[in-house]
């Protein structure tokens, strides 16, 4: 089967697949259907063993600040914070290198090594001897392999995005590329499952001696499941066509910075994302570290929090794929704008309902926001990998999407911990969700309607 069959197959016009036959009678239609199938579960593997790999950082970072600078009090937990957004600063070296090489020589090698690194440096951020072992050498290697950890992230969301949407039929692309989206929300329901349950059996002082090890080291057979799955599938359809008719981009930067219009997608892709930083970052991954440390330990313990964490990635996960559905019908901007809507208004009563320090009005704060910014993380993504041609779409979707998670997302658990303490007030997450949920939403209105568009190669 040629490039150009590939093509005709996962980017017609209406996104519905044509019915072809090869001569020996096989139906490739059936075939191409499969092969987008497995690139699709390959993209969620991947997303998996990459979020499970960077969400179990924030996950254990109580049990960080005790063993790698000393103290667990709130100078530790700045020290720790700091780790969490010095991985942020460094997405955008990883973004412009890898994104400039995945759109030279292609997706399908660099996110297998993307795997490759980013499960190494988890890895051995378990094996960091404790401070009182080796002093200020601990949080020093911590914030290297944290670098390393920003690095590969840098570019495996734009590059796993790409890939699975340049296999995706254009009426089902969003549906297909949501399920990267959901690996990363079931990754951090494994790692908060995985960590209860470490705690649940070995006790909370074992896991603050030697058990936090544990989830770190988990990432070396994970990270080579995934390596093994990636390396097996073909390159895309798209990139493969820009290689076989000699137009893939001499220099990707050059061309995606020196456009004007290109640089107008980059700027949304910077701002359209703002509520994914408290989304994401705030509800699902500090969302335990907030429960435990900003109301009190006599209200949760590490277990109950993460308990509270797990129902709300349930709850995530389901609705991610049916408003992906939703936004293959009915459009991708009523479905952003609806989320953002959502996140504003309910932002508030939920957090308050969180910070009454009750277990089941907790539960019901956090599920209601997973739902409502749901919307959000099952289209923006696809929207930003539809912004930009083949020849450019690794690194220009790459470097706006880091550049906005370090303003709108890495500084989050950060700044809401030294805002928590500074104003008193444990609703200041609430109030950065409504005001970048609002930025979302502004953004909306400049972003062109892609539902069922097929991708731009130049």
């Amino acid at each position: 089967m040629t490039t150009s069959d590939r093509l005709d197959i996962t980017s017609d016009r209406h996104g519905a697949v044509p019915e072809k036959s090869g001569a020996s009678g096989v139906d490739v239609a059936t075939t191409e259907q499969a092969v987008v199938r497995k690139a699709t579960v390959a993209g969620a593997i991947g997303s998996f063993v990459e979020w499970y790999d960077y969400g179990i950082y924030g996950l254990l970072v109580t049990y960080l600040a005790v063993n790698i600078t000393g103290d667990a009090a709130s100078g530790g937990l700045f020290l720790t914070n700091v780790g969490f957004l010095i991985s942020f600063a460094a997405r955008p070296f990883g973004s412009a290198i890898c994104g400039y090489l995945g759109d030279k020589i292609g997706r399908k090698s660099l996110l297998a090594t993307l795997l490759v690194l980013i499960s190494g440096a988890t890895a051995a951020i378990g094996l960091i001897p404790s401070h009182s072992v080796i002093g200020v050498a601990a949080p020093v290697l911590l914030v290297l392999l944290r670098v390393l950890q920003g690095f590969s992230a840098g570019g495996e969301v734009a590059g796993a995005m790409s890939f699975v949407g340049e296999y995706a039929p254009d009426a089902r692309r969003n549906y297909m590329m949501s399920f990267i989206a959901v690996g990363s929300f079931v990754a951090l329901m494994f790692g908060s499952a995985f960590s209860a349950v470490l705690i649940t059996a070995l006790g909370d002082d074992a896991m603050t001696s030697w058990a936090w090890r544990v989830p770190f080291l988990l990432a070396v057979p994970l990270g080579y499941v995934g390596f093994y799955i990636r390396r097996r599938l073909e390159e895309t359809p798209h990139f493969t066509a820009l290689r076989e008719q000699k137009t893939v981009a001499r220099n990707p930067l050059k061309e995606a910075l020196t456009s004007p219009r290109h640089l107008r997608a980059i700027a949304l892709t910077i701002f359209l994302p703002a509520l994914n930083g408290p989304g994401y970052y705030l509800l699902f991954v500090y969302m335990p570290t907030y429960l435990k440390t900003s109301l009190g330990d006599n209200n949760f313990s590490m277990l109950r929090a993460l308990t509270v964490t797990a129902f709300s990635l349930v709850a995530i996960a389901v609705c991610i794929p049916l408003m992906a559905r939703l936004s293959d019908r009915i459009g991708r901007k009523p479905v952003l704008a609806g989320s953002a809507v959502a996140m504003a208004v309910v932002s508030y009563p939920m957090f308050r309902l969180i910070t009454t320090g009750e277990f089941g009005l907790a539960c019901v704060g956090t599920i209601v926001l997973a739902i409502a910014f749901s919307g959000h993380a099952a289209v923006v993504h696809t929207v930003l990998a539809e912004m930009f041609p083949t020849t450019v779409r690794y690194f220009a979707y790459s470097i706006g999407f880091s550049i906005s998670t370090i303003i709108f997302g890495g500084s989050a658990p950060l700044l809401m911990t030294e805002l928590i303490k500074s104003t008193g007030s444990n609703l200041v997450p609430a109030f950065a969700s409504i005001l970048t949920a609002l930025i979302t939403l502004a953004a909306v209105a400049f972003v062109r309607e892609t539902k069922g568009r097929p991708l731009a190669d130049r």
